[in-house]
């Protein structure tokens, strides 16, 4: 069994808006280890007006009013650097555990952002109360959503060669992927650019579609519990993941057919991967049984996942 680790987010554990190999860990762990972790959302533009019912934790406070801000919207907390991690290793971040630390959350139309970016030009915040209990969001029309919870931003420190990277924009070390399907049970597979890996989670989502077309979900502080397990020199260089069902593959680029190819190739190679079949059958099999998801189309590289189902992967 491995150690719990106790990880949350305030002044000193907190990052904001970027990505970078030279940020410092925050937290050491071995592989195998378990860590809850607290993550904060939004900046001050972010947060409810007065006269709502809806508390801002006082961590959360610290943290915008102390911790410098980034190029990028994200609050992060981390890295976490894992015991004998190096290049070309890969991590596999599990879900175990998730919860909400506050009982609301928050969603934004941004003008000259989003799916539709000349369609709706004023700015708007809502805020909503998120039912832990009961499982719910009520939107302000009324409409209870059930929650779905899971952590948009999971990814680790980009090479070192690629500098700082805003944390808006998914790429080969994960971060801003925003894939719906990373809550309870998932495992999320990532590569490792660096020493320790250094690995940060944060954009707490409560519920979201596909697409998350207007840039937000809805948003709100996250609590996890994930395990983070080593596995030596795969070399793998971009993310990928698995549900208890599903395999996932992802691609990412400014060019949705282009993250749609990144992300078909990746399945086809995993398929021969786990099964043998050849690249003509893998390719066949992708047509007749997975399935192209729009992961979003907000984080300037738009992001596509492909499904299939693990029992159809069956070696022999």
């Amino acid at each position: 069994m491995g150690q719990h680790h106790i990880l949350r987010g305030n002044v000193g554990t907190v990052h904001r808006g970027t990505f970078d190999a030279t940020i410092k860990p925050v937290l050491r762990i071995a592989s195998g280890d378990t860590v809850e972790v607290t993550t904060l959302s939004g900046n001050d533009e972010n947060l409810p007006p007065p006269g709502l019912p809806f508390r801002v934790m006082p961590e959360h406070e610290r943290v915008l009013a102390q911790v410098p801000r980034g190029i990028g919207a994200h609050l992060m907390t981390g890295p976490i650097e894992v015991a004998g991690a190096v290049p070309g290793d890969e991590l596999v971040v599990e879900v175990l555990e998730l919860g909400f630390p506050q009982p609301w959350g928050w969603n934004m139309i941004k003008p000259g952002n989003g799916t539709l970016p000349g369609d709706f030009p004023n700015l708007r915040h809502i805020f909503v109360p998120i039912d832990e209990t009961r499982g719910v969001v009520t939107m302000p029309w009324g409409l209870e959503l059930k929650t779905s919870p899971f952590f948009g931003v999971i990814g680790v420190a980009p090479r070192p060669a690629d500098g700082t990277c805003i944390s808006n924009i998914p790429r080969s070390f994960g971060g801003n992927m925003d894939n719906k399907h990373f809550g309870v049970g998932a495992k999320v597979h990532l590569p490792v650019f660096n020493d320790g890996g250094l690995l940060s989670v944060g954009d707490g989502h409560a519920v979201q579609g596909d697409g998350e077309v207007c840039v937000t979900a809805i948003e709100t502080a996250l609590r996890g519990k994930l395990r983070v397990t080593l596995v030596k020199q795969t070399g793998i260089d971009h993310p990928f993941a698995e549900t208890p069902t599903h395999m996932i593959t992802m691609g990412f680029d400014e060019d949705l057919d282009r993250a749609a190819e990144f992300a078909l190739r990746a399945m086809i190679r995993k398929i021969g991967e786990i099964s043998g079949l050849s690249a003509e059958d893998a390719y066949s099999l992708c047509s007749v049984a997975a399935d192209v998801h729009v992961t979003q189309l907000v984080n300037v590289a738009k992001g596509v996942h492909v499904m299939i189902a693990k029992d159809l992967l069956k070696a022999g």
